[in-house]
């Protein structure tokens, strides 16, 4: 296992939202470093739908991302429309150096209070509370705009398919809920290189493509 690891992630996705709280608990501990992505592009590069772009999956979609909210004890409410756009909230956050606490702060203002994250002046009271008054300017930065490009090309070149993702070394932990394999891999390092897990990582395809 590498020393560090990486949390990918969009504003876009309650399913980052509600791994939020557990991946910062681990980062209490462990070398974890929050990376903001545009989930879109991952999309787009593997060729594949997001959830709430095929009807019948959106809907289930959102009854499970409240369902395991309420499961969790963790307060949501959706933001007044989704998916939207989460240009404004990732360069936001990159304004505010990717930090945890800006992460955070942005998270509940979109899936906590349900608030709008798609534009600066939807984003504005979260802005101000994180010190920064002109978020037309901080997110416009063309240094923010590259940063957030080199996120997103870093995620496609490792592999990563789909937000969140945690990922040490080469292995992916896709989704809130692989966090507990994640924990499994910090706890023992080679668990998911022995017995079946070997064998499963090198097993042949039965059909060709289609």
């Amino acid at each position: 296992m590498s020393d560090r690891a990486i949390w990918y992630f969009d504003f876009i996705s309650p399913f980052a939202y509600l791994q939020l709280a557990r991946v910062r608990e681990l980062a209490g501990h462990h070398a974890i470093t929050p990376r903001p992505v545009v989930f879109a592009a991952l999309l787009r590069h593997h060729g594949q739908l997001g959830p709430a772009e095929i009807p019948g999956k959106r809907e289930f979609t959102y009854r499970m991302v409240q369902w395991s909210a309420q499961a969790s004890g963790i307060a949501l409410r959706f933001p007044p429309a989704h998916p939207f756009n989460p240009l404004a909230a990732l360069r936001l956050s990159i304004a505010c150096g990717s930090s945890w606490e800006a992460i955070t702060r942005i998270f509940a203002h979109v899936w906590t209070q349900g608030l709008p994250g798609d534009t600066a002046e939807g984003l504005s009271s979260v802005a101000n509370a994180l010190g920064i008054a002109d978020v037309e300017s901080a997110i416009g930065a063309t240094a923010v705009k590259e940063q957030l490009r080199a996120n997103t090309e870093e995620a496609i070149t490792s592999g990563v398919f789909g937000v969140p993702t945690l990922r040490s070394g080469d292995q992916l932990f896709w989704g809130n809920d692989a966090t507990p394999m994640f924990e499994k891999l910090l706890a023992e390092p080679d668990f998911f290189s022995r017995g079946e897990y070997a064998r499963i990582a090198r097993l042949p395809s039965a059909v060709g493509p289609r």
